[in-house]
This record gives structure tokens, sequence and C-alpha cells, in this order.
């Protein structure tokens, strides 16, 4: 069966409200906040977007793959044992299953993200 969303209002995502920033539970930075929006999940699959205040914070993907399109900032991703990597706004980003590192916000970030469980 093939189901259509209703995501009016997410045409403008950079524009969308997010709700209130949360702390980061995984903040290296002290304040560092973030929020979240899911637009849908079903079985093994959440969509949303989600957004980060300047900052660093460590991040593990286990038992999940995350593919996420950056809407805007800029953040320099540094996987265990790999060269830092920097991504701007309309770069992807696929952080696969058992990936683990650390991010260090430049500028606020926006991403739409895909989360499919293994």
């Amino acid at each position: 069966m093939s189901e259509t969303i209703d995501t009016a209002g997410l045409q403008q995502v950079p524009g969308v409200d997010l709700g209130t920033p949360q702390p980061k539970p995984t903040a290296t930075t002290p304040g560092l906040t973030e929020a979240t929006l899911p637009v849908w999940s079903g079985g093994k699959i959440e969509t949303g977007v989600w957004e980060c205040g300047v900052g660093s914070f460590t991040a593990v993907r286990d038992g999940y793959t995350e593919i996420c399109y950056l809407i805007s900032g800029e953040v320099t991703i540094t996987a265990e044992g790999a060269e830092p990597r920097t991504y701007r706004g309309g770069d992807i980003v696929v952080m696969p299953s058992g990936w683990r590192g650390t991010w260090d916000v430049h500028t606020p970030v926006r991403k739409h993200y895909t989360v499919v469980d293994d």
C-alpha cells in the first residue's frame, strides 16, 4: 500500500519551527542545544528535521544508519580513525550502523535526516 504523507508547511524547511531547543545529551560544549521535528516513521524508518547550535558533541550510530541532507550551516565531522571532513548546506552525509565520531558545528546546522534501523 502506498500512502502520501502530508507535510504541508515544510516546503520552506529552513523556516520551519522545530520547537524549543533542548540540551544536547552528548555535548562536549556546555549549553549546546538541539531541536528535532520528526515528520514520519514507519517500520524501520524515521525521517524529520533536526538542528543544532554552535559547539561540539559526540555521536554513535549503533543499530541504525543515518542519512543526512544538510539544509544549512557548516560542520566538521570526524569519524573515529578518519580525517576530519567539513560539510555545508547542500551536502549529504551518511553514517552507517556502527559509526562513531565527533561533530564540531561552526555555524548553526539544520538537516533533514532519515534513520534506517538494522
